[in-house]
């Protein structure tokens, strides 16, 4: 009888223990390095699931996708607000890029072994032909139409790793992508019109 009180105490010690350090690591409104916390949805930690996996291979190639979307930007756009709006998407993507390949390697996965053509907002090569092709206000029309769809698919992406994902680091990158890309969807709407 005497084990079992023990026992029992040490299971709510250690219940009380783990409310505390996940109340701790909940505490700020600053938490990440985009000031973002995690706070309700899935549970958080430094562990990744299937979910952070299937986000970290499918936003990498998404996000080269809307960097070469953009690269073409310097010598197509006909204003200034598709060429500096398309700077600043390349100049967001690339260290995201960059962070999402160092934690494949973390995690000793590899890259996804599709093209990701099959992965929402992404662009068909028809599409990236007819960007290609394009110029002036015309290049401007395609890339900005273009470019919300992309977007869109990337804010989903991001819904859906809030829903189902645990590593702490990708939550903060999907906020981030929610916030920053659902901005520039309202802003490209803005040009579109």
């Amino acid at each position: 009888m005497t084990s079992y009180r023990f026992a029992a105490r040490a299971l709510s010690a250690a219940a009380v223990t783990s409310a505390l350090l996940f109340t701790a690591g909940c505490g700020s409104d600053s938490d990440g390095p985009g000031g973002h916390s995690q706070h309700g949805g899935a549970p958080v930690s430094d562990a990744f699931n299937a979910a952070d996996l299937a986000f970290v291979q499918g936003m990498i190639p998404h996000h080269e996708q809307a960097i070469e979307m953009s690269e073409l930007a310097a010598g197509r756009a006909g204003s200034d607000a598709v060429r500096d709006l398309a700077a600043v998407i390349e100049q967001a993507q690339g260290p995201e890029i960059d962070t999402l390949r160092s934690w494949l390697s973390d995690w000793d996965a590899e890259p996804a072994d599709h093209g990701g053509h099959d992965m929402s907002g992404m662009m068909s090569d028809e599409d990236m032909a007819e960007l290609e092709g394009s110029s002036g206000a015309e290049f401007d029309a395609a890339f900005l139409r273009l470019m919300i769809v992309h977007h869109e698919g990337a804010v989903e992406m991001a819904r859906e790793l809030e829903r189902q994902g645990s590593f702490a680091p990708a939550l903060e990158m999907a906020q981030d992508i929610i916030s920053s890309q659902s901005a520039e969807i309202d802003q490209m709407t803005e040009l579109l019109n």
